[in-house]
């Protein structure tokens, strides 16, 4: 008898499970292949916009993605640096052999966790609340837990589509679950379809790199981790197959290369459609919008005359090169056609074909705001088995699991994270309150308040409640709150230090081609104009040059953008009223008169927890809102009568 079992060890997984032991449950992972933990079976990479705020998230909270990828990139950048500080984020290139490894030394080395090589076929429970869980092998043996968290991925019924074959599995070189599959299906959920993708992977000898772009590392050091480095987990010199454009000092490097298709590579694809399953009908599931394959783009925007291609190294050691943008299920012949009409790739080698993927999942209106499913009290969904797509989607997913599996163990309160709280708080609740059409992805404008949601300020935002329970060390915690303290002393510091006009400090503004100072002045307020930074407080004598850079950079943040903050943060407070309205479970919504039938049919559908989440219902109209509120206020009023 475990605490919380957790069926799959991709990225969902790994985080559900470290989270569960490290709050003191005793915890099995259960993985079909103990080789293929933390597998980046697509890109190999962590990070970018939204995404990488959520590996920042996840750290803040005590998971493990961000200090793993940290140990193992090859490469790391900050993407939208020009921009404001709410997309701003950092994306890495991954060792993909050693970030597995390295992920599967930290589960082996974790107290309360046992991790297991299993294709469970059979999820049992034998009814009731507070009644435990079974999960069944091939082999015929048999684990019970308290709770289970099914992060499955695309193993459930998946196929695998190239050209005209398409074979079982849950990805290449890997068994499907469809003993699973059926097994949900008995206890009384709904399953959908849904389909991904990957593109071919090459081979770097092949390459004629000279005849690429190269994108260069991060030339300061970056890191994901809020907590100090703990260094390379792989130090090797790197492969010499590919050229080193600019040694990065800091830590070695790998570039990657751009290279674009042509008329060619188009013409090539148009006259193949006929063969390509996600035309010709062979393909059934939807595919993600946001990241199509080559020969739908071909079609979808046959206007433009090329698409970049990112060549992606997928290690030190290794000759594969990912070959970014070009996900395809077409035949193989024509995947290999398509990719040599790019000058760089005129004599490539594939060592890996693209194929696309079609794989079960459960619709999450299933599932509550904490992970939980609906049906059966104690067992959790994460990752893409509730229709997202990415690693960091899932990651964020199994470590709420895991959290939540942990604390309904030990008999306490669930936790949600609010869309004012975390980008993984906004993921959820999209999940939850609305119908999936395709395998969801979460991008930045889906979050209202993307502006209080920065990757910078994440362990403002949630290291106090990752030490709340137990995943963050003390020392972490006290240097959060440090930070904490030190910029907003810093802010009230410059709020009260003032600039006086005068010929000298005009003639230090002209060396910097800024305009002089034509009445007294705060700091502070300086610092909001558009072109002055904290590097140059510090230039002038009115900065403090012993502050950390991360935290120079948290006070010139909340300087320049705090009426934006504000008027942000007074929004949250009005929603917060309706966030604290409950709506009791099991609700009857045809008791109540004035409804909409669309909105009555969607409040049944989704079962909403709170009124905040019944507005945020696609049908569900501010007039429905009112209604339901009025009808539970005068319920409240008729329950505190009586009593």
């Amino acid at each position: 008898m475990y605490d919380v079992i957790v069926i799959g060890a991709g990225h969902a997984g790994c985080e559900a499970a470290l989270a569960a032991a490290r709050m003191g449950c005793r915890t099995l992972l259960l993985t079909m292949n103990m080789d293929n933990v933390a597998l980046m079976s697509c890109n190999p990479s962590i990070g970018g916009p939204a995404k990488g705020h959520v590996v920042r998230e996840i750290d803040a909270l005590g998971g493990e993605m961000a200090r793993n990828i940290d140990r193992t990139f090859i490469q790391i950048r900050m993407l939208n640096s020009g921009k404001g500080p709410a997309v701003q984020a950092l994306r890495a290139q991954a060792d993909k052999r050693f970030y597995s490894l390295a992920m599967k030394h930290t589960l082996e080395k974790q107290p309360n966790l046992d991790l297991k090589q299993a294709l469970v076929e059979e999820l049992k429970h034998s009814g009731g609340p507070g009644t435990a869980l079974s999960v069944t092998t091939n082999t015929g043996w048999i684990y019970e837990g308290k709770t289970v968290v099914l992060t499955t991925g695309t193993s459930l019924a998946g196929r695998v589509i190239v050209g005209d074959t398409d074979y079982a599995a849950g990805r290449a070189g890997e068994f499907a679950a469809q003993g699973l599959s059926q097994s949900l299906r008995a206890i009384g959920f709904k399953l959908g379809r849904l389909k991904t993708g990957t593109p071919p992977r090459i081979d770097a000898r092949t390459i004629d790199f000279s005849k690429t772009t190269p994108q260069p590392g991060s030339e300061v050091p970056l890191y994901f981790s809020f907590g100090p480095p703990d260094g390379n987990f792989y130090s090797s010199p790197p492969n010499p197959i590919y050229p080193q454009d600019k040694v990065i000092r800091w830590r070695q490097q790998i570039p990657c290369y751009l290279v674009y298709t042509s008329g060619k590579t188009h013409d090539i694809i148009r006259s193949n459609l006929h063969r390509a399953p996600l035309f010709s009908g062979m393909i059934n599931g939807v595919g993600p919008r946001y990241c199509p394959s080559i020969e739908d783009k071909i079609v979808r925007f046959a206007d433009k005359d090329s698409h970049g291609f990112f060549l992606e190294p997928e290690g030190w050691q290794t000759n594969e090169v990912y070959v970014q943008g070009a996900n395809t299920s077409l035949p193989e012949d024509v995947q290999l056609a398509m990719l040599r009409t790019i000058p760089a790739l005129e004599n490539v080698e594939m060592m890996r074909v693209g194929y696309a993927i079609e794989y079960d999942y459960v619709p999450p209106s299933q599932t509550r705001a904490t992970l939980e499913s609906k049906p059966i009290p104690g067992l959790f969904f994460a990752g893409q088995i509730n229709g997202t797509s990415g690693y960091e989607e899932a990651a964020g997913q199994g470590l709420l699991a895991g959290i939540n599996a942990a604390l309904k163990v030990k008999g306490k309160p669930q936790l949600i994270l609010r869309r004012d709280q975390a980008y993984i708080g906004v993921m959820i609740d999209d999940l939850v309150t609305r119908e999936l059409t395709e395998p969801y992805r979460l991008l930045t404008s889906r979050a209202e308040y993307r502006l209080l949601l920065r990757q910078d300020n994440a362990d403002l935002r949630l290291t106090p409640i990752g030490y709340g329970l137990g995943l963050v060390s003390e020392e972490q915690y006290q240097a959060v709150e440090r930070k904490r303290r030190e910029t907003t002393r810093e802010l009230n510091r410059l709020a009260r230090t003032y600039f006086s006009p005068g010929e000298k400090l005009d003639s230090i503004l002209r060396k910097y081609h800024l305009p002089p100072i034509v009445r007294s002045i705060s700091t502070l307020e300086f610092l909001r104009r558009p072109e002055v930074n904290y590097s140059l407080l510090i230039a002038l004598g009115f900065g403090e040059p012993d502050l950390r850079p991360d935290w120079q950079e948290q006070v010139e943040i909340e300087a320049k953008y705090e009426g934006y903050m504000e008027r942000q943060m007074a929004e949250v407070e009005r929603v917060h009223r309706l966030e604290e309205k409950a709506i009791p479970a099991g609700f009857d919504y045809d008791a109540v008169n004035g409804f909409r039938t669309e909105a009555r049919e969607r409040l049944k559908h989704f079962q909403p927890a709170t009124l905040g989440q019944a507005s945020r219902i696609y049908g569900v109209t501010p007039a429905d809102v009112a209604i339901l509120m009025v009808y539970l206020e005068k319920a409240r009023f008729s329950e505190l009568s009586a009593s």
